[in-house]
């Protein structure tokens, strides 16, 4: 008679809701990149957070993690901490000073204290620390750049839908 080994049986581990665990300290302690938090990137943190804690998807691209040529679909809040090439629309992305994003995003609130490289529309904020190097077609509602960060390419205001963008063709062609 062949007994089974428990190895391949189903999985039984206690996980621990989500609900019980202890909040992070917002406020206080480090950010993402391990800089103390100040009051100047504490309301963009909130922000941020505010926004994940709504939706809930979250995707993490690890250290010295490569994830490309993917689409990234259905992702509340997108982290990098190491290097991303795709396509994808978010409500939040969040890139730690040594993360990379190339590729395309069209995000809500943008985070930015490592390297973005392509095309970027923000609906609401783009921030920008001071380690934070963004270059390519970059559109933006509102924009906050640190001493120090980094912003290169075509940029322009104006990346919500039905904006200043898409009234101008309509006036150049009355004028």
């Amino acid at each position: 008679m062949a007994t089974q080994s428990p190895f391949f049986g189903k999985r039984e581990r206690e996980a621990e809701p989500l609900a019980s665990r202890p909040a992070p300290l917002m406020g206080s302690g480090t950010n993402l990149s391990g800089s103390p938090v100040t009051p100047a990137n504490l309301s963009a943190q909130s922000t941020a957070s505010a926004a994940a804690k709504e939706g809930g998807s979250k995707l993490t691209v690890g250290p010295n993690i490569k994830l490309k040529g993917v689409e990234i679909t259905d992702c509340d809040t997108l982290v990098v901490e190491g290097l991303v090439e795709a396509t994808m629309d978010s409500r939040v992305m969040q890139i730690a000073e040594q993360g990379a994003f190339k590729g395309s995003a069209e995000i809500d609130i943008a985070e930015i204290r490592g390297l973005f490289d392509g095309n970027l529309t923000v609906r609401e904020k783009l921030v920008i620390h001071s380690t934070g190097k963004v270059t390519g077609k970059i559109r933006y509602g509102k924009i906050v750049v640190e001493e120090g960060g980094q912003l290169s390419g075509e940029i322009s205001f104006g990346a919500a839908a039905g904006s200043s963008g898409a009234s101008k063709p309509a006036l150049q062609a009355a004028a």
